[in-house]
């Protein structure tokens, strides 16, 4: 749950909010983004989950608008700072729940600006989901991939009115985020650098999702730092080193971000194993994988 000073933030009113939309708008925020686990998540390994302090921070949630559509997210960063640089934290398929507003404050610790928009709201309400199958075929597979793009360019933009320094932008994501920041460090101008954690990168295309990772390697604008795991079930070694020969291939022909780009793969490690709310969860891994990202960020720039 958030801590008090989180939740006064709720009650007040933020930049680009009247008082009859911000009302309803922030009591469905409420309800849903960063408060608790995801119902689908469970069981959570309550004595592993790491809990990051809101002290020295400033929390909470906002929205902001894209093509007419309020889009949710959480945020966090050092209290009383302006022209900080920015984090944007992409959700698991579990949406924006505890974890991922942790690990917000974990970079807004670091000295980010950190936001973690709602990719799903369009589509639903991730959290309250319990059937990982009803989750996926009823929300996850319905979210385009422009859409991901255009809201992810609006929580940029959001940032950088509101404390962030937008020429200092870098994105992490975890799971279906790890592929979503794979695909924004390819088609965004505002990335200098992305860390991917676990990121699906081949695929089946469809009109949704019509490329996917190793297909988009010539057109890198930013390095990525892919963090993988040896004993992912779902994710094989082989689509690992695809995309290291597709890198190795796009870098030869003068691409200095796929040049950059490289990957560390633990492995000991499952999926999802920088998750300390999962049994998933490689304590080691996961704390080795996240001082990576923090010195990833500041070499490419993000800081």
């Amino acid at each position: 749950m958030f801590a008090p000073d989180q939740k006064n933030d709720f009650d007040a009113l933020l930049p680009g909010q009247s008082t009859d939309a911000g009302a309803s708008r922030r009591t469905a925020l409420k309800a849903a983004l960063g408060v608790g686990y995801a119902a689908t998540a469970m069981p959570i390994m309550a004595q592993t989950a790491v809990k990051t302090s809101a002290g020295g921070l400033k929390t909470g949630t906002t929205t902001f608008d894209v093509n007419g559509f309020k889009v949710p997210a959480f945020y966090a960063a050092p209290a009383g700072k302006t022209n900080l640089p920015v984090i944007l934290v992409i959700q698991e398929i579990f949406g924006v729940h505890e974890y991922i507003a942790d690990t917000a404050r974990r970079f807004a610790k670091a000295g980010y600006f950190a936001i973690a928009p709602d990719l799903y709201a369009r589509q639903g309400d991730a959290t309250k989901y319990t059937e990982i199958a009803k989750l996926m075929s009823e929300v996850v597979a319905k979210v385009p991939d422009a859409q991901v793009m255009a809201d992810l360019d609006g929580a940029v933009k959001w940032a950088g009115a509101n404390g962030g320094n937008v020429k200092k932008t870098g994105i992490t994501g975890f799971c279906w985020g790890g592929r979503i920041t794979w695909l924004y460090a390819e088609q965004s101008k505002n990335v200098k650098a992305g860390v991917a954690w676990y990121g699906r990168l081949v695929g089946t295309r469809s009109a949704l999702t019509p490329k996917h990772p190793v297909e988009l390697v010539a057109g890198l604008k930013a390095p990525v730092l892919g963090l993988y795991g040896g004993q992912d079930g779902g994710i094989p070694l082989t689509t690992v080193n695809q995309m290291k020969d597709a890198l190795v291939d796009a870098g030869a022909k003068g691409n200095k971000a796929a040049q950059a780009s490289g990957f560390v793969v633990y492995p000991q490690a499952p999926h999802a194993f920088h998750a300390d709310y999962r049994p998933s969860y490689r304590k080691e891994a996961a704390d080795d994988g996240f001082k990576r990202a923090l010195d990833w960020f500041r070499t490419h720039g993000v800081a």
